[in-house]
């Protein structure tokens, strides 16, 4: 998908990966410089393409994964020790999202954060409830409303965390957007993981059905399920949205984040 002229018009999903954006075997190490840089590719595409509709999600990574493995958060929550896990995990989720806001005000994009927390009710670690009004006010004031990977009030489990990818399986059934990126540090999804010599561009759901592709983990510790997860998420979702396809990219890459929200194909392509 290169035709720019569709850019005008399209709706894109963002997520700036945990393992991106922090350093994950560094616990709670932020990489504001690439955090800095990634803002200022985001701007500089909303610049050229003003009226494009964008979602940002980013992930934990070195900040909420620790306490949400010392807890099992995900899992569910009913102690009172679990329950002060939970505000834990809030709370360093917290402290990221206000290192990317910060960034993103430094480059001048109109962000408003909408913690998933405050607004997202879960039923056995799935959404079952979003008041989505906010976030579609945000968009239809030319905002950029950003979310992230959070704690979130489950009626069968007490308390869980839903990750971005989460998130945005439920946001994309009820906003449809065209594109779901997904910015990492893996150049996308590898055949031969954990050799990493094999690449693979483009992905269907026959790819699985068929056996032509097995998928495994990712290297550092990720209690929402690593690449697997994700590519197993995205698979369901094009099946259902058939519009829609979704890309796994390196985000370190210099420009990578721009080319991709330009309209290129990078890393590796997830479609029906």
């Amino acid at each position: 998908m290169n035709n720019m002229d569709t850019l005008q018009s399209q709706l894109v999903f963002l997520k700036l990966g945990g393992s991106l954006i922090t350093d994950k075997q560094q616990p709670y190490t932020p990489r504001l410089a690439l955090l800095q840089r990634l803002a200022q590719e985001i701007a500089a595409v909303r610049a050229e393409h003003p009226t494009l509709r964008l979602v940002v999600g980013h992930g934990a990574g070195s900040f909420g994964h620790v306490p949400a493995k010392r807890y099992g958060t995900r899992q569910g929550v009913r102690t009172a020790e679990q329950w002060l896990g939970f505000a834990e995990v809030w709370k360093e989720a917290s402290t990221l999202n206000r290192l990317v806001v910060d960034a993103f005000l430094a480059a001048k994009l109109p962000v408003i954060s909408l913690p998933p927390c405050a607004s997202v009710t879960a039923d056995d670690g799935r959404v079952a409830f979003w008041e989505l009004y906010p976030l579609r006010a945000a968009l239809q004031a030319g905002l950029l409303p950003l979310i992230f990977g959070d704690v979130i009030f489950d009626r069968q489990q007490g308390g869980t965390i839903l990750s971005t990818e989460d998130l945005f399986d439920h946001l994309a059934r009820h906003l449809h957007p065209n594109r779901i990126l997904l910015a990492g540090i893996e150049e996308g999804v590898w055949r031969d993981f954990p050799a990493c010599t094999e690449l693979v561009q483009e992905i269907t759901p026959a790819d699985i059905q068929d056996g032509r592709l097995q998928l495994g983990g990712s290297q550092a510790p990720d209690v929402t399920g690593g690449m697997e997860s994700k590519v197993r998420q995205s698979l369901t979702l094009v099946q259902e949205l058939p519009q829609l396809e979704i890309l796994i990219f390196n985000g370190e890459r210099e420009g990578a984040l721009r080319r991709a929200l330009r309209g290129e194909n990078l890393g590796t392509r997830i479609h029906a």
